[in-house]
């Protein structure tokens, strides 16, 4: 099984971005470079870089109206999610502005594409199925993601479609970062947007593979479905952690088959043990699987989404199986104890 390997070269592209203190501040700790998240920068406050396991400040000066000039002069326009990144690199760099307008803060997130993550579900990739990644932010989604779409693309040689909200995906600029491989990238102008354009990427490129990050209004989700519903594989992440957050998640839900209150007969309320009204799944789900992803080298995969739903809006344990990644890269599946549901 394929190691995973850092692939992204391009750290002293973002670290030049920095203010002359800060970046010299940050190869200070070269052996650390590895595990660095994001630098932080908010106005009159410390820089501070972090990191998987701990946090730093980098300077005992504040942070000016200077040092904040100084990378936002240094990296693309910010779009209307106020998000901007550096041509054929990974990094994001995320404004806070104040009510003026005005750039006070900053968020430099580190972007690697690395090879292998994909290794811990590779098999559920390869069957074609739609599939849905949930997670906690810095939990990996969008790494998983971008090795994803290469692997179809490369490997499987598969029609491989990404739309990139907001670069992210596949990097800053017109020109797609290797980490995705041969697949193709569409941009897409203004996040509220996103939805027509998977729509578009459908109607006119023919792929066989749509790949989709962050699926997060009742119009992504309906144009979701509707590229499921014409047998196109469908790869995306969702907000939330936790299949039971798509349950109460309104907006959501539909993912997942949606949820109705039923009103049920007397005969058939006795026959179920139950009340006479109760919730059920009201259409089939748009995604075959569901994985959760706990860190980077732990899983937990619903391998049948409507029957794990089912399950547990009936108070039950629906059927999972937990993926880890030792330290030789090898991949372990376990089926976990049962637990109760978390609504």
């Amino acid at each position: 099984m394929q190691e995973q390997r850092d692939v992204t070269n391009d750290l002293r592209l973002l670290l030049e971005a920095m203010p002359p203190h800060i970046h010299q501040a940050l190869l200070q700790e070269p052996v650390q470079a590895d595990d660095l998240l994001e630098v932080v920068m908010d106005l009159g406050r410390l820089p501070e870089a972090r990191y998987r396991s701990h946090e730093r400040f980098l300077s005992e000066r504040e942070i000016t109206h200077q040092d904040i000039a100084y990378v936002t002069s240094r990296v693309s326009a910010f779009g209307e999610d106020n998000r901007a990144g550096i041509p054929r690199t990974l990094h994001r760099i995320s404004a806070i502005r104040n009510r003026k307008g005005d750039v006070i803060g900053l968020t430099c997130r580190v972007g690697r594409a690395i090879f292998g993550t994909v290794a811990i579900i590779q098999d559920i990739i390869e069957t074609g199925k739609s599939i849905l990644l949930l997670g906690k932010p810095g939990t990996g989604k969008t790494t998983l993601l971008r090795e994803t779409a290469r692997v179809l693309a490369e490997d499987l040689r598969k029609r491989v479609v990404v739309v990139d909200t907001s670069n992210e995906i596949a990097g800053d600029g017109d020109i797609p970062h290797p980490g995705i491989g041969r697949a193709r990238r569409m941009q897409v102008l203004r996040p509220s947007e996103q939805h027509a354009v998977m729509i578009e990427a459908v109607e006119n490129h023919m792929p066989e593979v749509i790949v989709i990050d962050e699926i997060g209004t009742e119009l992504e989700a309906l144009a979701a479905r509707t590229i499921a519903e014409r047998g196109v594989q469908l790869v995306g992440t969702a907000h939330g952690h936790a299949l039971e957050n798509l349950l109460v998640n309104p907006t959501l839900s539909d993912l997942i088959g949606g949820i109705q209150a039923v009103t049920l007969g007397d005969e058939e309320a006795r026959r179920r043990g139950t009340q006479k009204t109760v919730l059920e799944r009201k259409a089939p789900p748009t995604f075959d699987v569901l994985v959760e992803i706990q860190n980077w080298d732990q899983v937990v995969v619903y391998g049948d989404v409507a029957d794990a739903v089912d399950h547990l809006l009936r108070g039950e344990e629906p059927a999972t199986t937990r993926r880890f990644r030792g330290e030789d890269g090898q991949v372990q599946i376990v089926t976990p104890p049962p637990r109760l549901p978390q609504f």
